[in-house]
């Protein structure tokens, strides 16, 4: 990179300015972002720095395994909805490494910026679907009688809040394609979306705490077979790894896509709390998948009432279609 250049802003947007007046722009404004690597610093991207190339590519090869083994058990149990579900939040973080990639060849081209944006962004909100499904699988298992609510209630509002998160999140990467100083248009929104999803899952977590205090006599007289706690394990494993990741995700754009922000530019925080918590939660969702445990060569039926509690029902909601 040729040396003596000066950085002045117009707009609250730098510009990489030479003796000679050629100019660069490095997130674009009132002309479209021209710089490389060649002729303007690194520390005047975004990020400040060329995302992992052997990272990006090991987290695409392992979201590729989750597929393929969400595949299998969706077709072996025909578990559909939980297999789509998966299916679609691996692929969203495909395609995001797959933009960090093409962002590390350009660390200024803003479309795959604003492409792993929004997928990184949103493929957890489908883990979360998938994760929510499951209680409605619990408490008809368990004992429906002890939740303080419809089983089936309970459902449809947390699906409902993740759909509204889902839409909050999208809304707000896209409009991220338009800069505006030291911040993007879409940040508020896609905050709010990330905001909303940590409450829910907070919510979610309070309320499986509840029924699970609630409904301890069943389980702790019954004795649940060894796959229905490995079950539960797993999928507390993903909510959590989940939950820390959008609270990091929250703090992350809290400064908006600033070049201040310290959290922003820190890859070494994007690959701990957001790579590794979300692709343990992709894995933990493998050992967590219902065909597993609710199938009819495996647990079927209520252990507080010992017979069958809703199970059709429950099959039709996760999209499961094995038959009695």
């Amino acid at each position: 990179m040729s040396s003596g250049y000066n950085i002045s802003y117009e707009g609250g947007l730098p510009y990489v300015v030479y003796p000679d007046g050629t100019t660069y722009s490095t997130t674009g404004g009132k002309v479209d972002a021209n710089c490389t690597l060649s002729v303007c610093p690194l520390e005047q991207t975004i990020y400040g720095y060329r995302p992992s190339l052997p990272g990006s590519i090991a987290l695409i090869a392992l979201y590729g395994i989750c597929i393929i083994a969400q595949l299998g058990l969706g077709i072996r149990y025909k578990t559909w909805g939980y297999m789509t579900v998966m299916v679609l939040g691996c692929l969203a973080e495909i395609i995001g490494y797959a933009a960090r990639i093409l962002y590390y060849q350009n660390p200024w081209n803003r479309s795959s910026f604003v492409m792993q944006i929004v997928t990184i962004t949103i493929g957890p909100v489908f883990f979360c679907a998938a994760i929510y499904v499951m209680i409605y699988r619990i408490i008809n298992f368990v004992d429906h009688s002890k939740a303080r609510f419809s089983p089936r209630l309970i459902y449809w509002i947390f699906i409902t809040c993740d759909l509204i998160s889902l839409a909050l999140q999208s809304a707000g990467g896209g409009l991220s394609s338009d800069a505006s100083g030291s911040s993007y248009a879409g940040v508020p929104v896609a905050l709010a979306g990330l905001a909303f999803q940590v409450v829910t899952l907070a919510i979610f977590i309070l309320v499986c705490a509840d029924y699970a205090f609630r409904s301890r006599e069943t389980w702790m007289k019954t004795r649940p077979p060894t796959s229905f706690k490995l079950f539960v394990g797993f999928l507390t494993l993903a909510t959590f790894t989940i939950f820390i990741r959008c609270c990091f995700r929250v703090d992350e754009l809290g400064s908006g896509y600033s070049r201040q922000s310290k959290v922003l530019r820190n890859e070494s925080l994007f690959i701990g709390l957001e790579s590794v918590m979300i692709v343990v939660a992709a894995f933990a969702l493998i050992g967590a998948h219902p065909g597993l445990t609710f199938n009819k060569h495996g647990i079927e039926g209520s252990l507080g009432e010992k017979t069958i509690v809703g199970d059709t029902e429950a099959k039709e909601i996760d999209g499961s279609t094995v038959s009695e």
